[in-house]
């Protein structure tokens, strides 16, 4: 694989609410406007040769929103989960759902079930779409899952740590992209995140093109990456 090429781009996606604010519209419709900027951009960069793309389209800090705005992205969840997703199966994508299933509605648990069984055997790339997710609860859960194991504490290894986390076979960050200004990472793939390279934007989220994703790409392959040699 070209090594200019990073093999798994994350997308922490932020700024929707600023984008509504800033157009005059409510919340949701910066969701949606949101949504679509995850599409193109999502498909925009498995075409320029990414095998894994994240997106962390909902935190475990999320609950705390207002109950509306909740729910109106819970709808939204259940919407893509359900009738959106034939174009990720029409172009060969693997979807896996990163996160935990507590709190959340059994009908949009069900649909994220059905999806990744839907394209477990697509092989073109994988999107991996953090949901409900947090980076310190995926390791508590990765400790957990060696405690069910019977790991003693003398056996754990870094390498055994990331065989228990979320769906261990989706790689290491190489890239993390943060749009809507903000220079944090918020808890996104901590684990996996260890060596990625960063990249902070400020355009808002709904903002991104594909032409972005050119830019962004272009920029990692000029990094020169030590992972501290």
């Amino acid at each position: 694989m070209d090594d200019r090429i990073p093999q798994h781009v994350g997308y922490i996606v932020d700024g929707n609410r600023r984008w509504a604010k800033q157009h005059g519209l409510p919340s949701y419709e910066g969701h949606m406007a949101g949504y679509s900027a995850v599409q193109d951009v999502v498909r925009a960069t498995f075409e320029a040769g990414v095998k894994y793309v994240s997106a962390y389209v909902f935190s475990t800090e999320n609950w705390k929103r207002s109950e509306d705005e909740v729910n109106r992205l819970m709808g939204l969840a259940l919407k893509i989960a359900k009738s959106d997703v034939h174009q990720l199966l029409d172009n060969d994508i693997k979807v896996r759902v990163l996160g935990s299933r507590e709190g959340v509605d059994p009908k949009i648990v069900k649909e994220i079930d059905d999806l990744e069984e839907k394209s477990k055997n697509n092989t073109t790339g994988t999107l991996a779409l953090c949901f409900n997710y947090g980076g310190q609860l995926e390791i508590a859960d990765a400790f957990k899952a060696l405690a069910e194991q019977g790991i003693e504490k003398d056996e754990i290894t870094p390498e055994l740590i990331a065989k228990n986390l979320y769906d261990a076979d989706i790689p290491p960050l190489d890239l993390i992209v943060r749009t809507g200004g903000d220079k944090r990472i918020s808890n996104f793939m901590l684990w996996r995140a260890a060596y990625s390279e960063l990249l902070f934007l400020d355009k808002y989220w709904p903002d991104m093109t594909k032409e972005d994703v050119a830019a962004i790409l272009k920029e990692y392959s000029e990094r020169n990456r030590r992972f501290g040699g």
